[in-house]
């Protein structure tokens, strides 16, 4: 079973944070990855995209990996499928960052016990956006 930190807990998470790397950021602007990312980063976070197919999004070049960030990462926030966490989890595990950030909507519980096993921070099925308005 997946359990999330409170909400308040994902307050002060927040707080802390500067650096949000956004794994499957869209530049389509109609996308809700996009909408959350943008309202984010208008809130004073630094955007890394995470994203293969674009170059740039939000005037951020954009990184084919989660390996290719550079420097500590404190939120990875993930819009892929749920089936694609495991394996980004993985990649998860290999770079400078503290928490999993997965979005509304996508859990999978063997990338969850993966990163708990490891002591990472997870948090899945919550939108960014949302906890941060509610939380600010």
């Amino acid at each position: 079973m997946i359990e999330n930190p409170s909400r308040a807990e994902m307050g002060q998470m927040l707080k802390k944070a500067k650096r949000i790397a956004v794994v499957g950021l869209s530049d389509n602007p109609e996308r809700t990855s996009y909408m959350v990312s943008k309202a984010m980063q208008d809130s004073g976070y630094e955007i890394i995209p995470v994203n293969p197919s674009i170059s740039e999004v939000l005037g951020v070049k954009a990184v084919k990996a989660l390996k290719d960030v550079e420097g500590h990462v404190d939120i990875v926030n993930v819009f892929r499928r749920s089936e694609f966490l495991p394996e980004i989890a993985k990649e998860f595990a290999n770079i400078d960052a503290d928490i999993f950030w997965a979005q509304l909507g996508v859990e999978n519980e063997e990338a969850y016990h993966f990163l708990m096993e490891k002591g990472y921070t997870v948090i899945m099925d919550r939108c960014i956006k949302v906890e941060h308005a509610l939380t600010k």
